[in-house]
């Protein structure tokens, strides 16, 4: 392939960019001596989130969906134990909040004293 090639392909994948509806944010925050890692990927009709707490561990991975007649949320274990629920009770309000279909992966112990701070910047974030 030509240079002339390569840069129409190059022209053509930066105006399917623009077109796409795909969100990456990505940031850390100190708060009271604990480093908080966020990366929230906002597809069309689905959110992925994951937060580290003091790491960059991708610690318990959850799905959470709407589920019909009555609006009710179903989350489900995808990756890790079924003991802390920390990470599906976030995954759930997100998924109230949005109607949208949920991953969320987290390593938050249980019973932060962050968890509801955590809570209100992802979900300010992503709405």
């Amino acid at each position: 392939m030509d240079s002339e090639g390569l840069e129409k392909e190059i022209q053509e994948l930066k105006l399917n960019e623009k077109d796409s509806q795909l969100q990456i944010t990505c940031f850390s925050e100190l708060v009271n001596d604990v480093s908080l890692h966020f990366q929230i990927i906002r597809f069309p009709k689905q959110i992925y989130v994951w937060i580290g707490y003091n790491s960059a561990k991708l610690g318990h991975m959850y799905a959470a969906a709407p589920t019909r007649p009555n609006n009710m949320v179903s989350v489900t274990s995808i990756l890790g134990g079924t003991s802390d629920n920390t990470g599906s009770g976030i995954a759930c309000r997100l998924v109230l909040k949005t109607g949208l279909n949920i991953i969320m992966a987290c390593n938050i112990p249980k019973n932060s004293p962050m968890l509801e701070y955590i809570t209100a910047i992802v979900a300010r974030i992503i709405s």
